[in-house]
C-alpha cells in the first residue's frame, strides 16, 4: 500500500518565537502549576487540622530553600495567570486586538507578573521578617 504524500504540519522549530506564543504556553503551564499548588495547599490544610506536629512539618518544609522556591514559583504562576486572565477578559470585551496593542499587553502580563510577585514577597518579608 503506497503512502500518500501529505504535507506535514510545521513544527515549533520552523516558527520564530513571538510573545503571543510565549503568553499562550505560559498561561497553560501556570494553570497546571496552580492546580498542583492547590493540592499542596489542601494537603497543608489537612496537616493544620491534624495537629501541631503535622503543621510543624509543613512549616519546616515551607521555610526550606526548596519550599521557598516552590512558594515563590507558585506565587509567580498565580500573578501571571491572574494578569493574563485579565488581559483575556479585556480582549473578550473587544479591546486590544491591534497587533501593537496585543504584543504590548503580552509583555505587560509577563513583566507585570514579575513585578507583582516581587512586590508581594518584599511586603511579606518585611512584615514577617523572613519567608
Amino acid at each position: 500500500m503506497a503512502s500518500p504524500q501529505r504535507p506535514l504540519s510545521p513544527h515549533l522549530q520552523v516558527y520564530r518565537w513571538q510573545i503571543q506564543m510565549v503568553t499562550s504556553i505560559l498561561h497553560r503551564a501556570t494553570g497546571v502549576i496552580l492546580a498542583i499548588g492547590s493540592l499542596l495547599i489542601a494537603a497543608a490544610l489537612v496537616a493544620l487540622a491534624a495537629g501541631p506536629e503535622h503543621w510543624a512539618k509543613v512549616t519546616a518544609c515551607a521555610t526550606s530553600p526548596l519550599g521557598f522556591l516552590i512558594l515563590f514559583g507558585w506565587s509567580w504562576a498565580f500573578a501571571y495567570h491572574l494578569l493574563n486572565g485579565i488581559r483575556h477578559l479585556v480582549q473578550d470585551a473587544g479591546y486590544g486586538y491591534p497587533i501593537a496593542s496585543f504584543v504590548r499587553s503580552g509583555w505587560v502580563s509577563v513583566f507585570g507578573s514579575l513585578a507583582l510577585t516581587a512586590i508581594v514577597w518584599v511586603i511579606a518579608i518585611l512584615q514577617r521578617g523572613g519567608a
